[in-house]
């Protein structure tokens, strides 16, 4: 019986790094860029998007360790709307404009080349904040994330 506890704990230990790994990802992909915008911006916020790609290990630590506690944090939370765009889908889209669109081409077309960029947009998609490429020192980076919303809410304001 001991052995069978022992096999079982081993093929479960075993399988759940790839288990983790097909699991889809923990933030919600864009679909409609102006809807996703207007709903931030109603609440004094910004869209923030994540360019990322299915092959980029930096994207899951900027998702997991920063982007999804950030929008947990009750300070944002309800404020924020995050939506990510994979650089390499040919997922459709809807853009700033209405546009039918891919993910691919609206990372193209915002000149997105290495991922993770973490971008702040208003519902007319303009930037609101400079964009954080890459994943920067990793002990200031929330603070880079949480200083780049609070600039992208005091623009809205001025609109």
């Amino acid at each position: 019986m001991a052995r069978q506890w022992a096999r079982l704990l081993g093929g479960l230990i075993l399988a759940w790094p790839l288990a983790a790994a097909a699991s889809p990802p923990d933030l919600p992909l864009a679909v409609d860029l102006k809807a996703e915008a207007t709903r931030a911006n109603r609440v004094g916020a910004p869209l923030v998007v994540l360019f990322s790609r299915k092959d980029c290990p930096y994207c899951e630590t900027i998702r997991r360790n920063y982007l999804k506690p950030l929008a947990a944090d009750p300070h944002f939370h309800n404020r924020l709307v995050v939506r990510q765009v994979n650089q390499d889908s040919p997922q459709p889209l809807t853009g700033f404009q209405g546009q039918a669109i891919s993910h691919a081409s609206f990372a193209e077309a915002e000149q997105i080349k290495l991922v993770p960029v973490v971008a702040f947009y208003d519902a007319d998609g303009r930037r609101l904040a400079e964009p954080i490429v890459g994943t920067r020192l990793p002990d200031f980076y929330l603070g880079y994330l949480e200083g780049a919303v609070e600039q992208s809410a005091r623009m809205l304001r001025r609109q």
